[in-house]
């Protein structure tokens, strides 16, 4: 049964089933199930600056405020010098010239214009994402402030999403239990916090498997942008990505107009978590969420952090699956008790004994 979205609903009109994918929605959907980075690709697909308006959007940029208008100019004028004082960058005054939403349509066509578009995007996402960051550090906001704004944002998202009818049968929603904090990083080889990405966590479990995908691509415009998934940190045991799309007719289509090589997901290694039961299924990917800081918290701010405008970065976990998934999650090994339960050894060993000590005796 396929999602009909409500009448005169503007939230359920952006839905887009797997027979309206447009190439852009492919690739972005194809970034986030294989963990990948925009840095590697060499063009964009946006067919309208509409697209393109859209996707600044969803960066958190207010495209009516000045002073957001200013701090991507300045994002831009820098990537520019970046490139020209460590490349010798060849960049046309007609492109350096171009607004953001300019620069999204020229590297979405082809010629040595587009190659420039693509490097001043890829070295303004490097500079906004740093200088964002910075402006985190130099708030006067405690974590869990800042965790709220997280939930906040994704929470009104998807209420919006369960009311017009998306095929969402269940949403869950969390910050991870200081107990849990501790037996994950007693499990792990790397005890640092600052690897612990799941801090904040999000769980939708869609009605088929054929709503992932556009329940994915929906939230890529509405609640984390595709270029800021983090790179290496998603796994995909839900789909065969060149399999999925040959099945569907209208994947297919798009299939072959891909970037990258078709098959490059074959060679790629599994992200692995040596609790997680070999039949455990799910699309997992960890995001670096822009949100958009309070005015009274800028205002709060020394003055040195007001040019970088109101966007900070906080990273989450998602985790998408279908009912039917969930349920054959939830037997056996592969149920969430028995991994809980294998990661508790894990640690109650690692606590009484350390690292083995015992070696093979040597040859000879």
């Amino acid at each position: 049964m396929r999602f009909t979205p409500l009448p005169n609903d503007p939230q359920a009109a952006r839905y887009r089933a797997i027979d309206q994918f447009r190439l852009s929605d492919l690739e972005a959907v194809r970034l986030v199930l294989r963990g990948g980075s925009v840095i590697d690709w060499h063009r964009l697909n946006f067919d309208t600056r509409e697209e393109a308006v859209e996707f600044i959007a969803a960066q958190e940029f207010d495209l009516d405020n000045q002073d957001e208008l200013d701090r991507i100019e300045a994002v831009k004028v820098e990537a520019i010098d970046y490139l020209r004082r460590n490349f010798d960058f060849p960049i046309p005054k007609p492109v350096a010239t171009l607004d953001l939403a300019g620069l999204l349509m020229l590297a979405s066509g082809k010629g040595h214009r587009q190659v420039c578009a693509c490097a001043i995007l890829k070295a303004m996402h490097i500079i906004h994402h740093l200088e964002s960051r910075e402006l985190l550090f130099m708030l006067p906001v405690s974590n869990q402030e800042v965790f709220y704004m997280v939930e906040e944002k994704v929470y009104r998202v998807v209420g919006s999403m369960l009311a017009s009818g998306f095929p969402i049968l269940e949403f869950i929603g969390g910050r991870k239990h200081k107990d849990s904090l501790y037996t994950k990083l007693l499990s792990k080889p790397e005890t640092v916090a600052a690897n612990i990405y799941d801090k904040l966590r999000f769980r939708i479990v869609t009605r088929s498997p054929d709503d992932i995908f556009p329940t994915l691509n929906y939230m890529l415009g509405h609640v984390f942008p595709f270029n800021y998934v983090i790179p290496g940190q998603s796994t995909n045991t839900m789909f065969h990505f060149r399999s999925y799309c040959e099945q569907h007719p209208h994947l297919s289509t798009l299939f072959k107009d891909l970037q990258l090589d078709p098959d490059l997901e074959d060679d790629l290694i599994r992200l692995e978590n040596r609790f997680t039961a070999e039949s455990y299924s799910v699309v997992h990917f960890v995001v670096d969420m822009p949100v958009r800081a309070p005015r009274d918290i800028i205002q709060r701010a020394p003055k040195s952090a007001h040019h970088l405008g109101p966007v900070i970065f906080v990273q989450a976990e998602f985790q998408i699956l279908d009912r039917d998934t969930e349920q054959r999650n939830e037997r056996g090994d592969a149920s969430h008790a028995a991994y809980k339960e294998r990661q508790r050894n894990a640690v109650r060993h690692r606590l009484k004994v350390g690292i083995d000590t015992v070696r093979p005796p040597k040859k000879g």
